[in-house]
């Protein structure tokens, strides 16, 4: 299955589970797939973290891949997305790696429709979108407005980088031709983004936390990442306030333990959109990935590098924004013994996307039901989304976030 805030890119990642591909494979196609039709969230400009639950061995794995801040500062982020997703799908992926990206690169050059989805963020992200060339070449009509959903659209530049990247992996980003563009276009807009910041560029893969949470085995982010932190003190505040145990309510254990972590992390007067997303694949032969990514903003910097197609996303230290990645909250959660799946999913957008996932995870630590994403109303979770597959009573089901526009999709066979 697959489950995301964006229904085009949904339908890529199930469709690469369709022709043979595993979790990992379709996880990276759905990156990619989200870089062209949510770029106001998942650009290639952006950053994440992925967790991933290999059945076949038991082995759980973390990949850190966050935009980080240039080596002399500014406000553009060095992007972590690309090479990030190619390292999950070299190390778990099956299917040939040009095969992940083709779907994208269809898209961005032949076009797609927007989905509703994308429409409701690109009309509250209209200011951003006027302001720069290329978003506004893109989703905005003669007139200036925002194009409506049902529009075709494509970039035909995101189109020839995605085909650099299908040809020569992560290379094409970090070395090369476009890495020359991005180092230049920063350095003309006051950036100071390098060739060295790009060809240096680390990815973290290490062992994620993993620790017993009611009657489940649970991995998150680790707590030396900004969004590991936060969720991990959500996860012990639920533990020390007994939430899982008889008697205590999880759902108020959460609660307090968001307000404890927002106190003592000082945070307070977030933007209403982070520009983050998240999503999640799981297969038949027992891997999950689950992924949050963030531009650090509603298409991040909102400056799309001349002659590549994307927008970069804005430095963590430039803004309130670049909290953004505090709150991107990937986990994980199967029995004690690690043999079946319970929970693949993600909480983003803000301390409400992750103290949902949370619950979730508290609810199915007392053995309560989850029959939906769960997401407070009201307008300050706006952008907070939370989606996840759930398997109970030898049942799985992919919930998306209940006001979101996005879908869950499982694999049909070829021909079907």
């Amino acid at each position: 299955m697959v489950v995301g805030d964006e229904p085009n890119a949904a339908r890529a990642a199930s469709s690469i589970l369709s022709f043979g591909g595993n979790a990992a494979d379709a996880a990276a196609a759905m990156y990619f797939a989200l870089s062209v039709t949510y770029p106001v969230a998942a650009g290639l400009g952006g950053g994440g973290i992925c967790l991933v639950h290999d059945g076949r061995n038991g082995r759980e794995v973390e990949f850190d891949f966050l935009a980080r801040d240039a080596s002399g500062g500014g406000a553009y982020a060095t992007p972590g997305n690309v090479r990030g997703f190619v390292a999950l799908q070299t190390q778990f992926g099956a299917l040939p790696w040009p095969r992940v990206v083709a779907p994208a690169e269809e898209f961005a050059g032949a076009g797609f429709p927007i989905s509703v989805a994308l429409a409701k963020r690109l009309n509250a992200a209209q200011d951003v979108v006027r302001l720069d060339a290329g978003l506004a070449a893109e989703f905005m009509d003669e007139s200036g407005r925002i194009k409506p959903a049902g529009s075709i659209v494509s970039n035909r530049e995101l189109a020839a980088t995605l085909a650099a990247i299908r040809t020569q992996g992560a290379d094409a980003l970090y070395k090369g031709p476009i890495a020359a563009r991005i180092a230049a276009y920063s350095t003309s807009e006051g950036g100071t983004i390098g060739l060295g910041d790009l060809a240096s560029y680390p990815v973290t893969v290490d062992a994620p936390r993993a620790l017993a949470f009611g009657n489940q085995f649970v991995i998150a982010p680790r707590q030396s990442t900004g969004a590991g932190a936060f969720a991990g003190a959500l996860l012990d505040g639920v533990l020390a306030a007994r939430g899982l145990e008889r008697g205590h309510s999880a759902e108020a254990a959460v609660v307090e333990a968001t307000k404890r972590a927002l106190a003592g992390f000082g945070v307070a007067d977030l933007p209403k959109d982070l520009g983050s997303t998240g999503f999640a694949v799981t297969d038949t032969n027992g891997e999950a990935v689950a992924c949050a990514v963030t531009m650090n903003g509603p298409f991040g910097s909102g400056h799309t590098v001349a002659g590549a197609g994307f927008t970069l996303a804005g430095a963590p230290s430039a803004s309130k924004a670049g909290l953004a990645s505090a709150f991107l909250t990937p986990v994980i959660s199967m029995s004690s013994d690690r043999s079946r799946l319970f929970l693949a999913g993600a909480g983003t957008g803000g301390p409400v996307g992750t103290a949902s996932i949370i619950d979730a995870l508290a609810r199915l630590g007392k053995g309560d039901a989850l029959a939906r994403a769960a997401i407070p109303d009201g307008d300050i979770t706006l952008y907070d989304t939370v989606n996840a597959i759930v398997c109970q009573n030898e049942y799985c089901s992919a919930l998306t976030d209940a006001k979101s526009q996005g879908m869950a999709a499982a694999p049909v066979s070829p021909g079907q």
